[in-house]
């Protein structure tokens, strides 16, 4: 089987947890360093599938690598190849179908129940609810043929699924190292704990047993992506 690649847009901000379930999988993957200035390539054809991490810049920045990215998107969508984003790698799954990213009503840093939406089924089998790991202050609309999959309180359109692509607005790849080393950031956004924003003892409060749960959830989510892989 051909390599998954896998985009990194900030050092702090690797493949964590889905790299783990890939090794797991034994399946190959690529990192490319797109924060050291690894542009993306010009076509998907080299791989099975296409992952996009997070970031703190926005989609509507205007950097060099981001219109390559959305035509990668689009060009693996035409191809039948799956694509899979993390945070901001789900806004540009987004925008690459044609939604658009915006600012959300409020900050979401820290855990934060996400729900499971009747579409979800397919996706997570029976899991009604569960506690994920949210650090963002935009968010994207659903891009047309995009179902809803992943609600919260806070931001509406938490993960959607079209086709075998799957766009989410949570962290479910976090590890307790790249917890501990994004809470040291904390700071820096400027903003005060609210109910949608835990401060950095909050986050590390019973942090092993919640990433436990929420790497149940994601092996559900990533078992069912993998599924798609091209494989020849």
């Amino acid at each position: 089987m051909k390599p998954i690649a896998i985009f990194r847009h900030s050092p702090g901000e690797g493949p964590g947890y889905f790299a783990t379930f890939l090794d797991r999988h034994s399946l190959p993957w690529t990192l490319f360093k797109v924060d050291e200035g690894v542009s993306p390539p010009p076509t998907p054809d080299d791989f099975s599938g296409l992952c996009f991490m997070g970031g703190p810049m926005s989609v509507n920045d205007d950097l060099p690598w981001i219109p390559r990215t959305l035509e990668l998107i689009r060009n693996a969508d035409a191809k039948g190849i799956p694509v899979i984003g993390h945070c901001l790698g789900g806004q540009l799954m987004a925008k690459a179908f044609g939604g658009t990213v915006g600012r959300n009503p409020v900050k979401e840093i820290g855990w934060g129940e996400v729900s499971a939406t009747d579409a979800a089924k397919d996706w997570l089998d029976d899991t009604a609810r569960f506690e994920a790991f949210h650090w963002h202050g935009e968010t994207f609309t659903l891009p047309p043929g995009a179902t809803r999959i992943l609600q919260s309180s806070h931001c509406a359109n938490q993960a959607f699924v079209r086709g075998p692509h799957l766009g989410m607005q949570c962290h479910v790849e976090m590890t307790d190292t790249m917890i501990r080393s994004w809470c040291e950031l904390w700071a820096a956004e400027n903003v005060p704990p609210s109910a949608s924003v835990q401060t950095p003892e909050q986050m590390e409060e019973n942090i092993d047993a919640r990433i436990g749960a929420m790497r149940a959830v994601a092996d559900r989510l990533y078992t069912r992506w993998i599924d798609g892989l091209r494989k020849a």
